[in-house]
């Protein structure tokens, strides 16, 4: 076959569509997505475990009659477990670890028809708003390669935005579906807590604050992939309410006149720019032109308390992962990433009493929003406070590692005020990703919606958060901004692989 260049004209539906039509052939879709990856992933770094000719095997073979049949598809190579092949969640210490059964959103990924052709790139543990783990190198983004995808999904982002496969899977602990859905053009939907489920290796996974689902180019492949996916597994801690129709429904219904509170104000007081101000700003016109009612305002939430308590659980979670690589394999550690375990260090020198304590503050969050969605369907803002960095401009400088060397390798951690640290690193780091953790400790869902691109021809996303449980008024509105202002067109640049 010398390919098929209408390819990435189709959603992961469409293709679906055609393969059953007898149209095209799942091995033909495999050989395409295939094709594109080989020609881009050098350039991009998209794929770090190329599963090419497992792949093939697969879509040759008799595949479940799901809504994506016969569709390539891409794994994140964090959480995403696939039997026999290796999972190292973007870090040296895990390059050997070959995990011996499949995730349950995989094994759900799978039965949807999926064709499985890879896993995509990572920052390290997934801890990062951009994706430049030291053991595979730097995921750049297909709108600019100079510039980063965002994180920690960056590496579905820029398979996606490519046009290699129509949908990826991703995960979002702290915005990491919706970051690299702002920086690449794409549509990215964190589901409710519980929505999705984190077994079986995990009950939940960051205390619920992070959740599977998928990137996507449509609101409709986003929808049909929730309804593929969700629903608890055997053993689960809890279910959620579920939904009161298959989401796939909800693409094309009416939403109704909604109210939306707005802000562009970053909740840490932080610069915020022009760009990000302005998509929210042309987001709110077209709501008002949809009949909409948009008005300035924002929930009765401390900005800084949510950063501090995300980056308890950051803190806790990282020292939590590093003794349990330790134990499992010893000295493996010393190969992850200065800063990983500079935050390590610091989460051993984190109490237990202040941890639950500060996991006990996410129900103040969750309150306040819930009285927010008293006068409120949705909370609008932007996704992320500046447009896409340049690879390498985030990374610790000299003075920086030195800092954590000292962290890391003396436990200087115990000496240094824990609150004024944490105070300080969080309105740093998070200075440019503001607005994205609150839905992660609050359990709520919340999507990133391509609808402006900067002077630069750089996307920006807009960002909506639903009460929560209610991903079926998010997927609503989506669907009518997608028909108002279609982006299913809007690619990066000359396409190499076309």
């Amino acid at each position: 076959m010398s390919g098929f260049p209408e390819y990435d004209l189709y959603d992961g539906l469409g293709l679906a569509e055609l393969v059953r039509a007898g149209e095209v052939s799942a091995a033909e879709l495999a050989e395409e997505a295939i094709r594109r990856a080989e020609a881009l992933n050098p350039a991009l770094n998209f794929v770090v475990t190329p599963l090419f000719e497992r792949g093939r095997t697969v879509a040759r073979g008799r595949l479940p009659d799901g809504p994506f049949h016969g569709v390539p598809f891409f794994l994140k190579d964090i959480l995403q477990d696939l039997a026999g092949v290796r999972s190292t969640s973007g870090s040296a210490a895990l390059a050997g670890y070959v995990p011996d059964r499949d995730a349950e959103v995989v094994r759900r990924y799978r039965e949807a028809g999926a064709v499985i052709l890879g896993k995509t790139n990572v920052p390290e543990f997934g801890l990062l708003g951009v994706t430049e783990p030291e053991v595979f190198g730097a995921t750049r983004n297909p709108w600019d390669p100079a510039r980063t995808p965002g994180g920690s999904s960056g590496g579905a982002a820029a398979a996606v935005a490519a046009g290699v496969v129509p949908l990826a899977g991703a995960n979002d602990g702290g915005g990491s579906i919706r970051i690299p859905a702002s920086h690449c053009g794409l549509f990215g939907l964190k589901p409710s807590r519980g929505r999705v489920p984190a077994g079986p290796a995990y009950a939940e996974v960051w205390e619920g604050a992070s959740v599977d689902h998928a990137l996507t180019r449509s609101v409709r492949d986003s929808a049909a992939m929730l309804d593929a996916i969700a629903g608890p597994d055997a053993g689960a801690p809890y279910t959620i309410v579920p939904p009161e129709r298959p989401y796939a429904e909800e693409v094309g219904r009416p939403p109704g006149r909604l109210r939306i509170g707005l802000t562009t104000r970053s909740p840490l007081g932080t610069p915020v720019h022009p760009e990000c101000v302005e998509a929210v700003r042309r987001t709110a016109l077209l709501l008002e032109e949809l009949g909409h009612d948009v008005e300035e305002a924002e929930p009765e939430v401390d900005g800084h308390a949510v950063a501090r308590c995300y980056f308890v659980l950051y803190f806790g979670q990282v020292a939590a992962m590093l003794d349990r690589i330790e134990a499992e394999a010893p000295g493996a550690t010393r190969r992850t990433e200065l800063a990983t375990r500079a935050l390590a260090s610091i989460g051993r020198n984190l109490s237990a009493g202040a941890y639950v304590r500060s996991k006990q503050r996410w129900n103040e969050f969750g309150r306040a929003m819930a009285a927010f969605h008293a006068r409120y369907d949705l909370f609008l803002t932007p996704v992320v406070a500046e447009p896409p960095v340049r690879i390498g401009e985030l990374a610790p400088r000299r003075l920086e590692r030195l800092q954590m060397q000292l962290v890391s390798g003396m436990r200087l951690g115990r000496f240094v005020s824990f609150t004024r640290l944490v105070d300080r690193l969080a309105t740093e780091s998070l200075s440019r990703t503001p607005f994205t953790q609150l839905a992660n400790l609050t359990g709520q869902p919340a999507m990133s919606v391509p609808l402006h691109w900067t002077p630069d021809g750089l996307p920006v996303g807009s960002h909506f958060t639903a009460p929560f449980g209610d991903e079926a008024t998010l997927f609503r509105l989506a669907a009518q901004l997608e028909e108002a202002r279609p982006w299913f067109g809007m690619r990066p640049g000359p396409h190499p692989a076309a």
